[in-house]
């Protein structure tokens, strides 16, 4: 009955907040749909933190009360659910089932655990390494961390014990997840082709005057992206331990299981060749027209033609179905949004306001809020383009660097993913997993915001000044 009562409280607080918000007249150069959207979006937002319904629940109510309010038409409030990313953290669900249910994960996480897992910790970096070993080649975030990394780190987490929802996820479970998302975000930043938006960012500081080729992102990227790789999984080690430290038991065991599992049964052969197929995919499908939902999607007929998985039991994974719902009910409206001229509006009003101040003050004040106004956006790639080109012109027109200050928003759009569970990718899918609270996810996510902005204006600045950008 508590729990009830609290959920009925929180929804009406969240329904007071949408209600204030829509009956107060919108700021000048806003129209009145944009600003009647923007009170469904605020309401639903307070919703999900306040834990009101299940998240999908949430996002479906909003979406209806946007479409019973004529803020959105039908067609708008459903678009989300067109976007190839929604596709494609569905179909990381179903890959990482598979490689779970066939028994591939667990081989690929004993072989972890026999060649790092003296400590979780150690089992931390492993993941961490993989994302930036993969960054440069797989230039989809999603593909990369959700399809490929995610089901390593829960195959490990499963291994050792860790599961959800029974009590051990604290175990190793929650802080694999957290490292993974954590790395993933950092090793986005390292490299132009390891994140969709990255190109987009490219392309808007080439508009104004400044030229990011491939190397000259790596190279901006490599110092400060590798002191924060070396350091984060063991803050989150100190700030977010697992239960399980010592992990040589383990490895022990997973050296014992490996020589029982034997060779490889044929569903882990074909899931492999699945796997292998999707890498070449995302690695070189863009050069055919191929996106990364397409190949996820033909990776996952793939499987259920192969009979490495039935679709009975893809329709029984409901964490998928549950995230493909709200995730894209979020992008619906973050994108209603963005085309109703909010976002831009929100950009320009920003810089705007910055305008008499110095260049270092002013372009200091527009990054932290470029980078926390994410909170804001389901996408990182909507952000880019609603915020990057306004915030970074007011700057180099107030007399900072131009491509120092090109590129350090460009990597900021990747380093403010971890803030929330809809901010990037992988991260609907991570948080998907059970393994970490919504509380956990935020305020760490905060935390470690701060840490890596830290890192890219203290040794990130210093290794620009050392290579002449800055």
């Amino acid at each position: 009955m508590r729990a009830q009562n609290r959920s009925l409280l929180s929804l009406l607080f969240s329904m007071l907040i949408a209600a204030a918000i829509w009956f107060v007249p919108p700021p000048q150069g806003v129209t009145e749909i944009a600003w009647h959207l923007c009170a469904i979006f605020f309401g639903t937002i307070v919703a999900i933190v306040f834990d009101a319904l299940p998240m999908g629940a949430c996002t479906l109510m909003g979406l209806t009360a946007a479409v019973g309010t004529h803020t959105l038409s039908f067609g708008e409030a459903f678009t989300g659910f067109n976007n190839d990313v929604v596709w494609l953290i569905l179909t990381a669900f179903f890959v990482a089932h598979g490689f779970i249910q066939t028994g591939l994960g667990r081989r690929a996480a004993y072989y972890f655990i026999a060649l790092l897992g003296r400590t979780t910790l150690g089992l931390g970096y492993g993941i961490a390494i993989t994302e930036v070993l993969l960054a440069p080649a797989i230039p989809s975030l999603t593909a990369r961390s959700g399809a490929i990394v995610y089901p390593i780190a829960r195959s490990l987490a499963e291994a050792l014990g860790s599961k959800p929802n029974d009590g051990t996820a604290r175990r190793a479970g929650s802080y694999l997840v957290m490292v993974t998302l954590h790395a993933a975000v950092v090793s986005s930043a390292m490299f132009l082709t390891a994140m969709a938006a990255n190109p987009l960012a490219a392309k808007f500081a080439e508009k104004l005057g400044v030229h990011i080729s491939w190397w000259d992102w790596a190279k901006a990227g490599l110092v400060p992206g590798i002191v924060a790789i070396a350091l984060l999984p063991l803050i989150l080690f100190k700030l977010f331990p697992p239960e399980l430290k010592d992990a040589s038991r383990a490895r022990h065991a997973a050296i014992e299981k490996l020589e029982a599992m034997g060779r490889m049964s044929a569903k882990e052969r074909m899931m492999l060749l699945t796997f292998v197929g999707l890498l070449l995919l995302w690695t070189v499908g863009a050069q055919f027209g191929i996106s990364a939902a397409v190949s996820a999607l033909f990776g996952v007929s793939f499987m259920v033609i192969a009979r490495v998985v039935t679709w009975d039991e893809l329709t029984k994974i409901s964490g998928a179905w549950e995230t493909f719902i709200w995730f894209g009910a979020l992008l619906s409206l973050a994108e209603g949004l963005n085309k109703n001229g909010l976002t831009t509006w929100f950009g320009e009003y920003a810089a705007g306001a910055f305008a008499s101040w110095s260049w270092l003050a002013a372009a200091s004040a527009l990054f932290f809020i470029y980078f926390y106004s994410h909170y804001f956006f389901a996408s990182s790639t909507a952000h880019v383009g609603a915020m990057f080109l306004p915030f970074v012109l007011v700057c180099i027109k107030l007399g900072a660097p131009p491509f120092a200050t090109a590129i350090l928003f460009a990597q900021a759009s990747n380093l403010m993913g971890c803030l929330t569970h809809y901010g990037c990718g992988p991260a609907p899918i991570l948080y998907g997993s059970g393994y970490v609270t919504l509380k956990q996810w935020w305020g760490f996510g905060l935390i470690v915001s701060v840490f890596t902005i830290a890192v890219w204006l203290s040794v990130g600045m210093l290794w620009w000044k050392a290579i002449g950008v800055l």
